[in-house]
């Protein structure tokens, strides 16, 4: 069968997988976990597989580190599925209840989306994540991973989707796409998905979103600002800075543009720099800032890049109302971060800045569904419908309407003889 057979016939398993029971699904996700555990020499010798071909084809630093998958990234995994077991079910919830008239019971209850295809970046460890994720939540997921951890991902995934249906989930709840072409059969799928869920560069997300009738979730781009302010303790901002910048450098929540306040420019601009440069980051900055470090120097337009990598651009603001809009001109509404012991200065900017995540006195980097407590995340999202920030289970659940009624008819309340009391339960 190609994709869109396949897409059709998951289409029909759905309303079984979001019908099991929490703790069918979560004894699905104790299996994986120990699965994973038993075969974690297999999957590191497909990793090495992967990881010689990518250095072979001349892969970057930042993008080697992606692909890796060890011992780190598999305690990670192991983690996240014993968090995500700990979660309480999202499947089934009475959102709200309310009697339209007696006899007459209207329940929102919550709901799986569906079918969701997941296309995301060369990381093993996101398949992991998202299938587990997906799972959980009574999701079907049609998953591709990127071409450069392929056989990675083929050991992942035959791990499992065999402990799934071992765990007695229903069979056809989860498929690998593994040709490049089929990216493309997917996105004519809006009849049998739900949802689409691109992780990757900027040119690629916005290829999906153009080409698909299918609903996308997700961030083109993450250009994440931190603002240094005048009451700023410089005993926090540097540490901040560095690991917002240096942590993971490739991930969409590294910080690309550094704000500081011109009163304190002079004193913090070269501690942080020095700091920077101790871990091998390069910076760039206007005229302005290269007056007080050494940095190449950059044009007041260029602010809307993101680097990915170990360069970090640097301006000089006036105030925090400046600063906010700075960032929401260039940034790309993902997160962004001030450092300030002023709480009203504080507030002021995280009410103004218009992004998903708007952090004070700490890294950007804390921007992960992982290190919210929500079990991991299927990715994070810039759009303002539906789901916003890291999406974990709450974003992958929608809702239905339950009427309950005893012989009600609409044309009584259309003529009188009857009307409504609307009382909540």
């Amino acid at each position: 069968m190609n994709i869109r057979e396949e897409a059709h016939q998951m289409k029909l398993v759905s309303p079984k997988l979001a019908a099991t029971s929490n703790e069918e699904r979560n004894k699905a996700l104790e299996m994986v976990a120990k699965a994973l555990e038993a075969h974690r020499d297999e999957i590191f010798e497909a990793n090495q597989i992967d990881l010689k071909n990518a250095k072979e084809n001349g892969i970057s630093d930042a993008v080697y580190k992606r692909l890796k998958f060890d011992e780190g990234k598999l305690k990670s995994v192991i983690e996240g599925l014993h968090q995500l077991m700990g979660l309480e079910d999202p499947v089934g919830k009475v959102i709200f209840e309310r009697e339209l008239d007696e006899g007459l019971v209207l329940k929102r209850i919550s709901c799986p989306i569906g079918v969701i295809g997941v296309i995301f970046e060369a990381r093993p460890d996101a398949l992991v994540q998202i299938s587990s994720l997906c799972i959980k939540s009574g999701n079907c997921a049609i998953l591709k991973g990127g071409k450069e951890t392929v056989t990675t991902n083929k050991v992942l995934f035959r791990i499992i989707n065999e402990s799934v249906i071992e765990a007695g989930l229903p069979k056809g709840c989860l498929l690998q796409a593994e040709l490049h072409n089929e990216i493309d059969e997917l996105l004519q799928c809006e009849k049998d998905v739900d949802l689409l869920i691109p992780r990757g560069s900027n040119a690629f997300v916005q290829y999906i979103m153009n080409n698909t009738k299918i609903p996308v979730m997700g961030h083109a781009d993450g250009i994440c600002h931190v603002y240094v302010d005048a009451d700023a303790d410089f005993e926090k901002a540097v540490p901040i800075v560095v690991d917002a910048k240096i942590q993971y450098t490739a991930a969409c929540n590294a910080v690309e543009t550094l704000l500081v306040n011109r009163k304190i420019a002079g004193e913090f601009l070269p501690k942080v720099a020095k700091a920077l440069e101790e871990a091998g980051v390069k910076l760039r900055g206007t005229k302005e800032v290269t007056g007080f470090i050494s940095a190449e120097e950059m044009g007041e337009e260029e602010f809307n890049t993101e680097y990915l990598e170990l360069v970090l651009s640097v301006k000089l603001v006036d105030d925090v109302a400046e600063a906010v809009d700075h960032i929401n001109r260039f940034g790309s509404h993902h997160t962004d971060a001030i450092v300030t012991e002023n709480q009203e200065t504080a507030e002021y900017f995280m009410q103004m800045v218009d992004s998903a995540g708007v952090y004070q006195n700490c890294s950007t980097r804390f921007a992960d569904g992982f290190r919210y407590g929500f079990g991991a995340e299927v990715g994070i999202s810039t759009s303002k419908i539906h789901a916003r920030g890291p999406v974990g289970l709450e974003g992958l659940m929608t809702y239905k309407y339950k009427l309950y009624g005893s012989g009600q008819i609409v044309d009584d309340y259309a003529t009188g003889r009857k009307s409504f009391h609307f009382k909540d339960r």
